[in-house]
């Protein structure tokens, strides 16, 4: 009886603990799953090339040169940020990644600069040229969203700005028909303060004020800026009776200046081609496996089999 008693009682425990959101995968893009999240329509096993009709949801921020955004996967009026947030697909400046490649002559002008807690990439542009509809406002991307599943769903960002390339947990990016900024923060304790997500509506230059200046291609180190809508000790939530101004533009230097940035493949608006590469392994080997979150009924049906073998054996079960 008391056998019994204790298993139902850590059944249901562990039951509780199966529903609770606490898995936080980390991946690079070699051994990325297909697909990282349910419901996501693109996937972030891509190819090494670059592909106009690619489905990638892998985003990288790197150098002024080698960065991405997050924009539909197909034109049209109905393509406005708001509406394709789910499923906006990575769009980049350099090819081997197997996303789309930003077209030669969209970026008019792009600022990167790195800082002890984040990389951030500014700037301005015509972003039609990326399925943004003309007069779109824009909106925000990041890896929460709603449900936690982010937006887009299963959105993955990458970068080296601190040395080896790594998966980047807490992001935030803006983009319109006309402007972007992305903030990629450091992995550490202030990366979600730093990366701030509840600003939705206030866009790039109240959440990451910086240079966005037209006709200048720079990469710089800076100095962190504040945490958006922290000042002083109150915190500002979107909504208010009163909107606070940004934050100061926060000082950089060692600046590395170029006459124009390029996608280096001479992809131009329009045009549908591909380089692509072979695909990474989608073979769900034992490892592969063991790198993929199980979630819902899954999580159950593993949790209650290894309870039902561990009491079969006589062995206490601790997950």
């Amino acid at each position: 009886m008391f056998h019994s008693i204790t298993f139902f009682v850590l059944f249901f425990i562990l039951f509780a603990r199966a529903q609770s959101p606490t898995y936080s995968a980390t991946y690079l893009p070699s051994d990325a799953p297909y697909q990282s999240e349910q419901g996501q329509a693109g996937y972030n096993n891509c190819t090494t090339g670059y592909d106009q009709s690619s489905q990638c949801q892998n985003a990288y921020l790197n150098t002024v040169q080698d960065w991405c955004v997050w924009a539909p996967p197909e034109p049209g009026p109905g393509s406005v940020i708001g509406n394709t947030e789910r499923i906006e697909v990575a769009w980049c400046m350099q090819s081997g990644y197997g996303t789309r490649l930003i077209p030669d002559g969209t970026i008019t002008g792009a600022h990167l600069v790195v800082t002890p807690d984040y990389v951030q990439i500014t700037g301005v542009g015509d972003l039609t040229n990326i399925n943004i509809p003309v007069g779109d406002g824009g909106g925000e991307l990041d890896p929460h969203g709603a449900d936690g599943n982010g937006n887009p769903i299963g959105g993955l960002v990458f970068s080296s700005a601190f040395g080896a390339l790594e998966e980047i947990h807490e992001w935030t990016n803006f983009v319109s028909a006309d402007m972007f900024c992305f903030r990629a923060c450091k992995p550490s304790a202030n990366a979600p303060t730093m990366c701030q997500h509840i600003y939705d509506v206030m866009g790039c230059d109240w959440n990451m004020p910086a240079n966005y200046s037209p006709g200048v291609f720079e990469e710089c180190l800076g100095d962190s800026a504040q945490p958006m809508g922290v000042y002083g000790t109150s915190t500002f939530y979107q909504g208010g009776p009163s909107t606070p101004a940004a934050h100061p533009i926060p000082p950089s230097s060692s600046c590395t200046s170029y006459s124009t940035i390029s996608n280096g493949q001479g992809v131009l608006v329009g045009e549908i081609t591909s380089a692509a590469g072979t695909s990474t392994s989608t073979s769900t080997s034992s490892a592969a496996i063991l790198t993929v979150p199980p979630v819902g009924w899954q999580r159950l049906a593993i949790i209650y089999s290894t309870i039902v073998i561990g009491f079969s054996l006589g062995v206490m079960v601790v997950l």
